[in-house]
Parts: C-alpha cells; sequence; structure tokens
C-alpha cells in the first residue's frame, strides 16, 4: 500500500467559476484530505490563483491522472511537490557575508525548506563560512572580459547540482539578460530600499547625509530589468536622528536577513505565484 503524503499543487489560470469545485472534485476522487486551501482572483489579470496541500494516499502518477483533465479544460498552469521536500539550492555571494551566515544557519536548523547546493562567489573572502557550514565553495571570478564565460560556469554548476533556486545573497554582479531568462523565476536577489533610493557607492552613507527616516530591504525575482522584477517581500526599519552611518548599516542588513529568509521560505514552501509583474502571496 502506498504511505500517505502531503502535497502541494499550485496552479493559475484565467479565472471563471467553478475551479475550486472541480480541483476538490478531482482530489477526492482519490479521497484526498485538503488540509489547506488559498485561493486568489486577480480582477486586474483576470487571472486566479489557488494553492492546496492535500494527503493522499496514491502516488503522483495517481495524482496527475486525475488533475489532467481539470488542468486541460481550465487552461491551467500548475505545479506539484511534496510538502517539507527541500528546494535544491545555489547561494551566489561576493564579500557580504551576513545574508550567507544567516540562510546557511536556517538550513542547516531546519528552519529554512532548502538544500544548499553549492555556494558560488565572485570572490574567495567567504569561502571561510562555506567551509564551516560545509557547503561547497565555487570561486567565479568575473570581470567585463570573462562576464560570458562566468556565466557559463554558474548554468554549468546549476544544471551540475540540478539546482532549482538561485539565490543572490548580496552577489554584487549584474546578471546578463540572456541568464536571466535562462534562469525565469527561479532567481531571488535581495537589495536595500531607500526613500528616497540612492545607488551606487556608500548607500548608507548616503542615505545618513540625506537624514533618511526609513530603511528597508526588498527581495524580488530577478529579470532582465535590473531591480524590477516581481517582489516577493519587503520590510522597514525606522532611523533616529541620531543613528550613525555604521548604525544604518547594521539595521539594513539585519532587515535584509529577514526579507530574505522570507522570500526563500515562502518560494521554497511553494508559496509564490507570478501574476505579471506582481505576485501572489499565500503565507
Amino acid at each position: 500500500m502506498t504511505a500517505v503524503t502531503t502535497w502541494i499543487l499550485t496552479l493559475s489560470c484565467p479565472d471563471r467559476p467553478g475551479i475550486v469545485a472541480a480541483v476538490a472534485g478531482a482530489l477526492a476522487g482519490l479521497e484526498g484530505n485538503i488540509t489547506e486551501s488559498q485561493q486568489f482572483g486577480d480582477p486586474v489579470s483576470g487571472l486566479f490563483f489557488m494553492r492546496v496541500e492535500v494527503q493522499v494516499d496514491a502516488p503522483r502518477e495517481d495524482l496527475t491522472r486525475v488533475l489532467d483533465p481539470v488542468t486541460s479544460a481550465y487552461g491551467m498552469t500548475w505545479d506539484l511537490d511534496v510538502v517539507g521536500r527541500p528546494l535544491r539550492t545555489v547561494l551566489m555571494v561576493s564579500t557580504a557575508s551576513h545574508c550567507l551566515h544567516d540562510l546557511a544557519y536556517r538550513q542547516r536548523s531546519g528552519r529554512l525548506p532548502i538544500d544548499v547546493v553549492a555556494v558560488v562567489s565572485n570572490h574567495t573572502a567567504l569561502q571561510g563560512i562555506a567551509d564551516f557550514y560545509e557547503l561547497p565553495f565555487h570561486h567565479v571570478p568575473v570581470t567585463r572580459e570573462t562576464k560570458a564565460q562566468a556565466e557559463a560556469e554558474l548554468l554549468r554548476i546549476v544544471g551540475e547540482t540540478d539546482a532549482e533556486l538561485v539565490v543572490l545573497a548580496r552577489y554584487m554582479q549584474i546578471l546578463s539578460d540572456d541568464l536571466c531568462r535562462e534562469l525565469d523565476g527561479r532567481v531571488i536577489n535581495i537589495h536595500h530600499s531607500f526613500l528616497p533610493s540612492f545607488k551606487g557607492a556608500r548607500p548608507y552613507a548616503q542615505a545618513h547625509a540625506r537624514g533618511v527616516k526609513l530603511i528597508g530591504a526588498t527581495a524580488h525575482y530577478a529579470t532582465a530589468d535590473l531591480d524590477e522584477g516581481p517582489i516577493i517581500e519587503q520590510d522597514v526599519e525606522r532611523v533616529e536622528h541620531d543613528d550613525d552611518v555604521a548604525e544604518l548599516q547594521a539595521m539594513g542588513e539585519d532587515v535584509e536577513r529577514r526579507v530574505l529568509a522570507r522570500a526563500v521560505r515562502w518560494h521554497a514552501e511553494h508559496r509564490v505565484l507570478v501574476d505579471g509583474r506582481r505576485t501572489v502571496v499565500f503565507r
């Protein structure tokens, strides 16, 4: 007898009546027990989104068989995975260590459903951290002249490790348009968020000089439009007038850790569905 497995079904399709009933009916045909269900109909895009957790005493093939007529009838884009399965993940870093430390610790302590299969960096400064957490480290230097070769090496590592997710954990290189298209929907980036926005060198010093009152972080999917991919999560910290640059940077790093960890966890738990330039996040 097949062991009872809890599955996650995610789907999107043009919104119309009967979708929830059709999905529930198909799962009921296998005596599936729905333990969690969330749905959202976007009146702007006209799309319907759904995430279902269901306990079924049946293999994937049987689930696919009963779902195929429904997904075809409603024109669904859908995915099926086992609850809690760690997502094979590549972390990309440069010299800032706070996000690497945080994600590696959360993975080791069982608080993040990912399996870090590689750490890729254009520097060697963080190799000691990867070694401490027993994570494979790959030094892939990048220059203007070697960018294409470096990205080819990254794709080789992704393919060789069968990675499902790439996290730019303060990786200070811009990915090419071709690479973003190749890994579409599989790359999460984190960057600081200031009001107003400060780009270039020493953003915290710039923010301090302007006397900002809020600093924060944004986690989003990487696309060919730099820092404009669909947003997954954001958070902010209030700044006081007597906070110096070092204190702003410490607060910024802390909020970056939190925001990135939440975004990675929600993605790994299949809680994030892309809705054009936006996301639907079933928390």
